[in-house]
């Protein structure tokens, strides 16, 4: 039987002004705008891990000696938990932000759970205080689609090694750089036709990434105040504005300016699992649609109305604790962002 060493749940250390080593494992769209969020902080010293981290290192190096050398671990591998050991020595927060919206269940699973499990099994062997996980609004350990099941067990995962973990569960994510404005906007550039299923009625609630890093950015500080609010908790990140699938093609179409210029069609769910099952076996385009993609379009992904066992308010959390952070966004007060402020300066008015 394996002895697991969880991280405290008890004592914090006071604030200081001492460099902070804080790593975060996931080198996407996401990791980004945590990494400029993190370090507004001087104290702040950011390392990226992942399998292929050398790209998103190259772009942020340029902002400092803040953004220290990356390690290249491929955490679905067994071995890779002696490489997460050694980096995340003498941090203080690890933020586990790897996901894959697109694969197999087997690789959903690897990266997700598994992958999930091994950050947060090495966090608190090595101590670390502050351990951020981030899942997705849908999460169940019973969900339809292995994507949000696998979400949820590597939640449970990271908790089991690191009880005072928090969980942040966006829903739909935008903003510059992102992969679904910008995909619907490219295709409405070719297509004829947007296609959405079932009428389009599918809710959603677009969330700011800029929003979601500066959580992040908060739940990592060691602050007491922050601590006791974000400890052990799950926070469901929504935005301002709750739209229908129809409604954000209809955004798309009016910031691409093709509004009138192209049509907005429905189709049956089952055609959409067709079309699923032969697109999964084509290699990865901006085509790509699968099957458990079309199965998720039949749940809203909203914040619940009946907040988790532990939950923290998203937008109240922002406010509670400002950021000092440069932002791309319009400027405002420390609200959350909404499409109608964001989409028109990235997806631009296309002549």
């Amino acid at each position: 039987m394996i002895t697991r060493r969880l991280a405290s749940t008890v004592s914090v250390p006071p604030q200081d002004k001492s460099p902070r080593k804080i790593v975060l494992v996931g080198a996407g769209f996401l990791g980004s705008y945590v990494a400029k969020a993190l370090i507004a902080d001087p104290r702040n010293r950011i390392q990226i891990v992942s399998r292929h981290p050398q790209s998103l290192y190259s772009k942020l190096s340029t902002l400092g000696s803040q953004i220290l050398p990356p390690a290249s671990i491929d955490i679905t591998s067994p071995s890779s938990a002696v490489e997460l050991r050694k980096t995340f020595k003498g941090a203080s927060a690890v933020v586990s932000m790897a996901g894959l919206l697109v694969g197999s269940d087997k690789q959903m699973k690897a990266l997700q759970e598994d992958g999930a499990k091994r950050v947060g099994e090495a966090a608190a062997e090595e101590g670390v205080r502050r351990v951020v996980g981030i899942s997705a609004i849908g999460a169940n350990p019973q969900a339809a689609t292995a994507y949000w099941r696998t979400k949820a067990k590597g939640e449970d995962a990271i908790r089991e090694y690191h009880p005072t973990a928090t969980v942040i569960r966006p829903s739909l994510l935008f903003g510059p750089g992102d992969s679904f404005f910008s995909r619907f906007a490219t295709l409405a550039k070719y297509l004829p036709v947007l296609p959405v299923f079932g009428g389009g009625i599918t809710r959603f609630q677009p969330v700011y990434v800029g929003d979601v890093a500066r959580a992040i950015e908060i739940c990592c500080r060691g602050d007491p105040t922050v601590v006791s609010q974000v400890a052990g908790r799950i926070i469901e990140a929504g935005g301002p504005d709750i739209l229908t699938y129809r409604e954000i093609m209809e955004l798309v179409l009016r910031y691409t300016n093709l509004q009138g210029r192209r049509a907005i069609i429905s189709l049956p769910y089952w055609v959409g699992s067709v079309q699923g099952f032969v697109l999964e076996m084509l290699p990865e385009t901006m085509f790509t649609l699968t099957r458990d993609q079309v199965t998720q379009l039949r749940e809203d992904n909203i914040v619940s109305p009946h907040p988790p066992m532990f939950g923290q308010n998203f937008e109240d959390l922002l406010r509670a604790f400002p950021s000092s952070a440069p932002s791309s966004a319009p400027p405002g007060d420390a609200g959350l962002k909404s499409v109608y402020d964001i989409l028109p300066t990235y997806l631009g008015v296309r002549k």
